[in-house]
């Protein structure tokens, strides 16, 4: 790549200060920034430099910028491309530096990121041979004016292809679902299926976790050029790396909406403002969904139910939580959920994933409640069943048993402890016998006659077991309470 491809990428917009003709075809072997007021040791030859100026004072006179230049012209550097932002233009002693060392110089405007330049340099190298882009030039000029304008994947692909008569392209995470498609694919409602005939190219992005990994796919590649693709993919990892800022603004605002809804009585304002400031209604219908161990999976998961719209971010204890914005009264955007999840939990098999789903909030004031109740069904299915995956509802809760396993097995092990005390001495074989009776007491409804039958034996017998427990414990069996409170207690023994 050249410093004239640069100068001429109108989605960069550039204003060179000071270049000679002869200099335009300097190549460019890489980018690096820097603001040390001595940059030589971090600069290798033929890099561009990218500086913006924070080493540099208007009460500095003109010897400090001599000896940034005079460093830069000796370690080689391509050229410097100075930001604009921190003094609102570039220093004429910097221009006359340049100039006097024969350093070619131009102005980045303060609206550009130096990410978007580094990310521009990269495309050209990895594209082909000497920088030169597989993509027609008139594509890629457009492809990268859509970038600088925000556009979304869905017109990036229309754009890149269009060239090459639009063939079906789909945009997809790890987990199946369709971030972008071209007009003349058939969209499918949920997951593509992939059956090994098309051509799949990873949209690389180095930071992406699991869960944000993105692959172009085309099921009839035809005569697509590979390195067109490749090329068309770094594009896309440009735009996903570009929206990093505002997933982290969104999930900055749901974690703010999510300490206010566990920090008690919310004000109704304070509550409103947050909701707004999430992008949902602030009169609801709501439904709330809590995972763990990490936010990324709940985010795709949410992505794949397309609610009207949705928060995701982090309660204080950490837990995972979102805000779903439902569109009918009738309708339930966690419903698919269950079918969704094996697949969110297949793209990082290493730990097992966990949700759970509380009830419609019907406004914001029942926002609370419904979370309170996602997060103990999260408890229940983490507890139930730690090494699966799995997927709670706060409606799965309709029998003692399932109700227990929201607790947290300390509490359940020191109240089974308090209430069963020395039933439970693993040395004593006379415990067992008697845990045994009463279970079988207590599963035959307090039925004398019906358990002595199933133990297969008297009836005295069950008698005599049933006083002896009542004397250990301390409760009284012809008691319903103390029937509940030893049921409870073997619950949370085998919970």
């Amino acid at each position: 790549m050249h410093i004239a491809h640069l100068l001429r990428d109108e989605s960069l917009g550039l204003r060179p200060l000071w270049c000679e003709d002869t200099m335009l075809g300097r190549e460019i072997s890489g980018v690096t920034a820097t603001d040390l007021a001595d940059p030589a040791r971090s600069v290798r030859p033929g890099e561009l430099v990218l500086s913006g100026l924070l080493w540099w004072t208007p009460d500095d006179g003109p010897a400090k910028a001599e000896r940034f230049v005079s460093a830069l012209r000796t370690a080689g550097a391509a050229a410097l491309l100075a930001g604009e932002k921190t003094h609102g233009g570039v220093p004429d002693d910097l221009v006359h530096a340049c100039r006097r060392h024969a350093v070619p110089v131009a102005a980045v405007p303060a609206h550009v990121m130096f990410r978007t330049i580094t990310d521009s340099v990269q495309l050209r190298q990895r594209s082909g041979p000497g920088g030169r882009p597989a993509l027609p030039e008139p594509t890629r000029e457009r492809l990268n004016r859509l970038l600088a304008e925000g556009a979304d994947p869905a017109a990036l692909l229309e754009a890149a292809f269009a060239h090459l008569d639009r063939p079906a392209a789909y945009l997809l995470t790890a987990s199946g679902r369709t971030v972008a498609a071209t007009t003349d694919a058939v969209r499918p409602p949920m997951d593509l299926p992939m059956d090994g005939t098309g051509v799949t190219v990873p949209v690389d992005v180095a930071e992406a976790g699991p869960y944000e990994r993105l692959r172009l796919y085309l099921p009839e590649p035809a005569d697509t050029p590979p390195r067109e693709l490749q090329e068309i993919a770094a594009i896309l990892a440009t735009w996903q790396r570009s929206g990093a800022g505002h997933r982290a603004a969104a999930y900055e605002a749901a974690s703010a909406l999510g300490a206010l809804l566990t920090g008690g009585a919310a004000d109704p304002f304070a509550l409103r403002a947050a909701l707004l400031a999430c992008g949902l209604p602030p009169q609801g219908p709501y439904e709330v969904i809590t995972a763990a161990p990490d936010r990324w999976a709940l985010a795709e998961a949410v992505a794949h139910l397309r609610p009207g719209g949705a928060a995701v971010g982090a309660l204080p204890d950490g837990t995972a939580f979102a805000v779903l914005a439902t569109g009918q009264p009738a309708e339930s955007p966690t419903e698919p959920l269950a079918e969704i999840w094996p697949r969110i939990a297949a793209c990082d098999p290493s730990r097992p994933r966990h949700a759970g789903t509380g009830p419609r909030a019907d406004g914001p004031e029942d926002l609370n409640g419904a979370l309170s109740q996602a997060r103990y069904a999260l408890a229940s299915g983490r507890n139930a069943a730690p090494g699966t995956s799995s997927v709670t509802g706060a409606a799965s809760f309709t029998g003692l048993a399932a109700l227990l396993t929201g607790i947290p097995e300390e509490v359940r092990t020191a109240y089974s402890h308090t209430v069963l005390g020395s039933l439970l001495a693993a040395d004593n074989a006379s415990s067992a016998v008697l845990l045994q009776t009463l279970e079988t007491f207590l599963a035959r409804d307090g039925s004398w006659a019906r358990a002595a039958e199933e133990l297969r034996l008297h009836v005295n017998t069950v008698h005599y077991r049933i006083g002896r427990i009542e004397q250990i414990t301390g409760r009284d069996l012809s008691r319903l309470d103390d029937r509940l409170d030893l049921r409870a207690a073997l619950l949370c023994r085998g919970t």
